[in-house]
């Protein structure tokens, strides 16, 4: 799927997948993932079977495309790019994350896969940017630090009492900043 990878797509297959997202964001309101079929999911975006698998392989890789549009959307909105060099963007990317998954828990055991690649994804992007000497590939730097990432979030999303979301960024930002060698 090209709107995986960022790439340019034609209006209509991009109002077509927004559209499937839109309707199963609100089917999600209703049910459960596992109980949502693919005919629910056509019949709420008015679509036919077939146009939902011209997009999607299955609703769980319409759910991942969901959540990984939704976090790039946050990130946007709060105007949040990671260069590679600067532990205040990875605080910004931390409490995004933070804010997602408390925000969006009910699809926690899906959503996982999206927001790690989401992060990775923005981390590596930042981490080219910059020559680092080293024989660890930027790829493993940006799969580890993640994973970190998320793995925090969501235990600090469901600690009863927690502290605020700043700061549980500044102390994960504290612990990630070393792997992605940027400087305290």
């Amino acid at each position: 799927m090209a709107e995986k990878t960022g790439e340019a797509l034609d209006p209509r297959i991009r109002r077509t997948r927004q559209m499937l997202q839109e309707s199963l964001d609100k089917l999600l309101k209703k049910k459960d993932l596992n109980d949502i079929s693919i005919q629910d999911i056509a019949d709420e975006a008015t679509v036919n079977r077939a146009t939902f698998y011209d997009h999607y392989a299955d609703k769980f890789e319409l759910l991942t495309c969901m959540v990984g549009c939704r976090f790039h959307e946050l990130l946007a909105k709060r105007e949040i790019r990671f260069e590679g060099s600067c532990s205040a963007e990875l605080t910004a990317i931390v409490r995004a994350v933070c804010d997602y998954v408390t925000r969006r828990r009910q699809l926690e055991p899906h959503m996982e896969a999206a927001i790690i690649a989401a992060v990775r994804g923005i981390l590596l992007s930042g981490l080219k940017q910059h020559v680092l000497e080293g024989s660890i590939p930027l790829e493993i730097i940006a799969s580890s630090a993640s994973w970190a990432i998320y793995g925090a979030a969501k235990e600090w999303a469901g600690t009863p009492d927690r502290c605020s979301p700043e700061e549980i960024a500044d102390t994960v930002t504290k612990l990630v900043a070393p792997i992605l060698r940027i400087p305290a």
